[in-house]
């Protein structure tokens, strides 16, 4: 490991922040010119083009053979989006959480991700399976744009007047697409530096495939997403700094894995150990946002504190494990945190109750 290495890690980070202000504002500025609320903006352009270094990290390590770095890389960047980006996010502001995304974006991202569990069952993603993912992020992605243009929500007609549609010159436009690309080549070069580095460093320390794939790579790519959704948190994007994690996470398993399983020859190998631990800690961790999001539709900062302990916890183990298999951090997760994760979410279910039935009782009142 040289000193080049370190060089390119931080030069990798400071044009992941950069690339990260000008996508936001580029994108800010598109929404206004075509006439698309910020929040279908951030769950669609801004949450693919943070996407983009997952998909090339991804479809990269399929085409060498590594699946375990491949799948790593996503089901570690979808559990970091939410536990680490949202955590950090909300704890610098409280973020306010759109209707479209409590009824809609959110279920179908526990939705794609329970699929991709029932895919996953027989240890292997193939071409079909791939190809049916594929299929779905596009039809998904189809379905906001035209879902924007009929949005009869108020408070989206509300985003409308505030951002809504206005004629903007050639040369504005330009400028604007001009600064979205520019973004997005900056994320990827500076990711794929990072990632590149990172993985050097890992390396070098003896880790494993899958454990490099769940941590450093998933940070790595991941960073696009966090660096997005601060700055569209410090701007006052709430719309964008939540719909970016949530539409980055749907497009990491229909497009991403859909596109990485689909071209590979002989599909993605899943080892037991995803199926069993990380697959359910994704999916539990997408269903988490549910309840969050539904009461009081903001993400507060006491619940991204809690988001950031658990990320720490999540990550903490796979370290441990990595490093000693035989410490007890295996059975103090089983023993403790998932009994408290349980009695968390058994909290917050009742809580959107509580919320439904006061909000009801308002209604009728009214």
């Amino acid at each position: 490991m040289s000193i080049l290495t370190i060089v390119f890690l931080v030069v990798g980070l400071v044009l992941l922040v950069g690339g990260a202000e000008i996508l936001v504002k580029g994108a800010s500025k598109l929404a206004a010119t075509i006439g698309i609320s910020p929040l279908v903006i951030g769950l669609t352009v801004v949450a693919f083009g943070t996407s983009a270094p997952e998909l090339a990290v991804s479809l990269q390590a399929s085409l060498n053979g590594q699946a375990d770095i491949a799948l790593g890389n996503v089901v570690g960047s979808n559990i970091c989006n939410v536990l680490l980006i949202l955590g950090v996010s909300a704890m610098i502001a409280p973020l306010v959480v759109a209707q479209q995304l409590v009824r809609l974006d959110v279920p179908i991202m526990i939705g794609v991700s329970a699929l991709l569990m029932f895919f996953g069952m027989d240890g292997r993603l193939n071409r079909s399976d791939g190809v049916v993912l594929l299929l779905g992020g596009l039809a998904y992605t189809v379905f906001l744009l035209y879902q924007s243009r009929q949005e009869k929500d108020l408070a989206v007609q509300d985003e409308y007047a505030q951002f809504g549609e206005r004629s903007l010159s050639l040369k504005e436009t330009g400028l604007n697409v001009a600064l979205f690309v520019a973004g997005v080549v900056m994320l990827v070069a500076g990711s794929q530096m990072l990632v590149n580095s990172a993985v050097s460093i890992a390396t070098f320390l003896g880790a494993s495939p899958l454990i490099i794939g769940l941590t450093v790579i998933a940070l790595g790519t991941s960073l696009p997403e966090l660096a997005t959704s601060i700055t569209a948190t410090l701007r006052g994007e709430r719309d964008i700094a939540v719909g970016n994690v949530i539409g980055s996470n749907i497009f990491n398993i229909l497009v991403v894995l859909g596109l990485t399983s689909a071209v590979s020859t002989t599909g993605m190998t899943m080892s037991q150990s995803v199926r069993s631990f990380d697959l359910p800690i994704m999916l539990a961790v997408a269903v988490m946002c549910l309840p969050i999001f539904f009461t009081d539709n903001q993400v507060s900062r006491r619940e991204g504190l809690l988001l950031l302990a658990y990320y720490l916890l999540y990550v903490g183990y796979l370290v441990a494990n990595a490093t000693r298999p035989e410490s007890v951090w295996a059975g103090w997760i089983g023993i403790i945190v998932v009994p408290l994760t349980l009695l968390m979410l058994a909290l917050l279910g009742w809580r959107t109750w509580a919320t439904v039935r006061r909000r009801r009782s308002a209604e009728k009142l009214e």
